[in-house]
């Protein structure tokens, strides 16, 4: 699997959603905020998993994501391949014309540990992730950090409104 940017950082947004959207919707300027990715890429990824029917946006007040269906019924391989990342780990792809059109000599090696990497992802859901102990931990560092950002950005508003 070529895990690219778009794909770790998709992982990470639907993960950052199951954890928070069990109560609300969440929007994504605060998974922007709590993963330091843009907003911006957020958008473009969000449109593709909402295109692959893993999210349903909310509009209006209160508005923003929340997951489609279970986090258990969501694996890791669906996130990364609702992107458009191909779960390939070389160039070899599964096409065996990596060598002059033909199966170069490793080919069935490499796509043996595709096909591996691939059962592993899909053996894995947001619901696993969400179980692990460290994770709830990281979560709950991770609104904190955000509550001090928002705090500090108050604070410098409130300042530049008083010059």
């Amino acid at each position: 699997m070529r895990l690219t940017t778009k794909g770790r950082y998709a992982v990470t947004a639907m993960l950052d959603l199951a954890f928070h959207s069990q109560a609300k919707t969440v929007t994504l300027t605060e998974i922007a905020t709590r993963q330091t990715i843009s907003l911006s890429y957020l958008e473009q990824l969000f449109s593709r998993l909402r295109r692959a029917g893993m999210v349903v946006g909310v509009r209006g007040p209160g508005g923003g994501y929340k997951l489609s269906r279970g986090a258990d019924d969501i694996n890791i391989a669906q996130v990364i391949l609702a992107v458009d990342e191909q779960v390939d780990l070389t160039n070899c792809e599964s096409k065996a014309n990596c060598q002059n059109d033909q199966p170069c000599l490793t080919h069935d090696l490499w796509m043996g540990l595709s096909h591996t990497v691939r059962d592993y992802l899909d053996g894995i859901t947001l619901a696993h992730l969400l179980d692990q102990a460290d994770l709830q931990a990281i979560a709950q560092r991770q609104d904190g950090d955000v509550e001090r950002i928002m705090q500090f950005r108050d604070t410098e508003t409130v300042g530049m409104a008083l010059k």
